[in-house]
């Protein structure tokens, strides 16, 4: 909740103002983003505030916005064409009650297996999709619209160096919005994008009949939506922690974007979640707590209500200049400048995950990029070798180094000649370690082998877990005082 103790009116002030700037910037897109999912504005509009205002009181990073995200509604664009609003409340309700679930049982944790090529994919990758989407806003409108977003740039980029009074966005929001209005401009305005004119969200259950037809067409959508929605939200996280210095709690925030979803179906909405420009408006501007956000939430709904006429005013250009700004800021850039030194499948899990995202779907460019980190480093770990070998009367002892697991058991078969060992053949683990059932099995048939050309096998150092899952080579097991006592991960 929100903590004032420690407030001091500064902190106060730009907390304020961020939330007004966020407030404004988060219109144009949920209006959009609704357009493009078939359905009215103000549904958009009433996301951004009931899932904003929830995650911002109560979400595991203070200071992070969330509303209607386009990652969300490509989704939801198939299923509200194909079976209507009615079906995208249930499915909203059910991606929200999965993500409460994933944030009890603590699984946002596993955000951690995201590599940051993958993080720094996703993060261009969004960079690319909101300043593809501005460019779209704005293009073929004449010179004076290009003239505008311009101003505002320019007035983003150098107002700070006058002060920092008032934030920089804001600032861009007055003084090209004075311009246009002083001086009467045709240029687009919010107002022209629709009508956002509307009221305070009420409770409204879906329509549609709760039956098992109804579950077998939304829960699919549903599991997607939740996940999508989490994975936007904790790297969203992920970028605001390393900007800011401080760690958030992504199992909190499991939990708050679900509560938000499950009042968003239940309220005549769909789904949300973190939003990665708005977000980086909201801390580049002074917002850092949680009153920011939930000042943006609420203004949010009091311009709908009661402000729309006003807010229909601002022009377009400023809410696009401002945009390609934080674009600009949001884009990692080094890692282009990493990208010749670094390791060539870590560019190419980068680049993998940027036009996945910009082509396709934000879930299937982590999750690829997660896949892909995985093969590399199974494939680089399957190394494993003989450390020492020593032969002396009639034995050969073999001491063996690296991780023994299904992407090894192939070289680890080959590292030994039963043919021509010596009659005692002893293999000693302690060095290595048997991660899997593969290489339990690898074990049993290099005993197998050595047994039938009519040699005897010891094996030291393997510990208790592992020697219980032997077949073949548990009876010849030597256990020793340094035995290890790691598990297998076993079928």
């Amino acid at each position: 909740m929100l903590n004032l103790s420690n407030f001091r009116l500064a902190d106060v002030k730009n907390e304020v103002l961020a939330g007004f700037v966020v407030a404004v910037s988060m219109i144009p897109e949920a209006v959009g983003f609704s357009l493009v999912a078939g359905l009215s504005p103000i549904v958009g509009l009433h996301t951004a505030f009931i899932i904003g205002l929830t995650t911002a009181l109560f979400g595991g990073k203070p200071g992070m916005v969330s509303g209607a995200a386009g990652s969300i509604v490509v989704v939801l664009m198939s299923l509200a064409a194909q079976h209507g609003m009615d079906y995208v409340l249930w499915a909203t309700i059910f991606a929200g009650v999965i993500q409460i679930l994933i944030g009890i049982f603590r699984l946002g944790k596993f955000i951690r297996l995201v590599p940051l090529p993958a993080i720094h994919g996703f993060v261009n990758g969004l960079a690319i999709v909101i300043m593809l989407a501005q460019l779209h806003m704005v293009a073929g409108q004449g010179p004076l619209m290009y003239g505008l977003v311009l101003l505002a740039i320019l007035v983003v980029v150098f107002f700070p160096r006058l002060t920092k009074a008032i934030p920089a966005s804001l600032a861009a929001l007055i003084v090209v919005s004075a311009l246009a209005i002083g001086l009467g401009l045709n240029t687009l305005r919010v107002g022209d994008l629709a009508d956002i004119s509307g009221s305070l969200p009420h409770f409204s259950l879906p329509m549609a009949p709760f039956t098992l037809d109804m579950l077998k067409v939304v829960l699919p959508y549903a599991v997607i939506i939740a996940l999508v929605g989490l994975i936007e939200s904790l790297l969203t996280m992920t970028v605001l922690d390393e900007m800011g210095n401080s760690k958030g709690n992504g199992n909190r925030e499991s939990i708050a974007q679900g509560a938000g979803n499950t009042l968003c179906g239940l309220f005549g909405c769909f789904a949300g979640c973190a939003m990665i420009g708005q977000s980086i408006i909201n801390f580049t501007s002074g917002g850092r707590r949680r009153i920011s956000a939930a000042i943006g939430a609420i203004l949010l709904i009091l311009f709908v209500v009661s402000l729309s006429s006003y807010i229909g005013y601002i022009p377009v250009a400023a809410l696009a200049g401002i945009m390609l700004v934080v674009c600009y800021n949001t884009f990692e850039w080094s890692s282009l400048r990493r990208l010749k030194r670094m390791p060539k499948e870590d560019a190419f899990i980068l680049l993998t995950v940027t036009v996945i995202t910009v082509f396709a779907d934000l879930a299937v460019a982590v999750i690829s990029g997660v896949i892909i980190s995985a093969l590399v480093f199974a494939w680089k770990q399957a190394k494993i070798s003989i450390r020492d070998k020593k032969e002396e009367n009639n034995t050969v002892v073999y001491s063996l180094a690296g991780p023994l697991f299904f992407g090894s058991t192939t070289d680890f078969a080959e590292l030994f000649d039963p043919a021509h060992d010596p009659a005692l053949v002893i293999l000693d683990f302690a060095h290595t370690r048997v991660m899997d059932s593969s290489g339990v099995e690898a074990i049993d048939k290099l005993t197998a082998r050595y047994l039938a050309a009519g040699k005897t096998v010891r094996l030291r150092h393997l510990s208790a877990d592992c020697v219980s899952l032997l077949k073949q080579a548990g009876p010849f097991c030597l256990h020793e005082l340094d035995d290890p006592t790691y598990r297998v991960a076993a079928d």
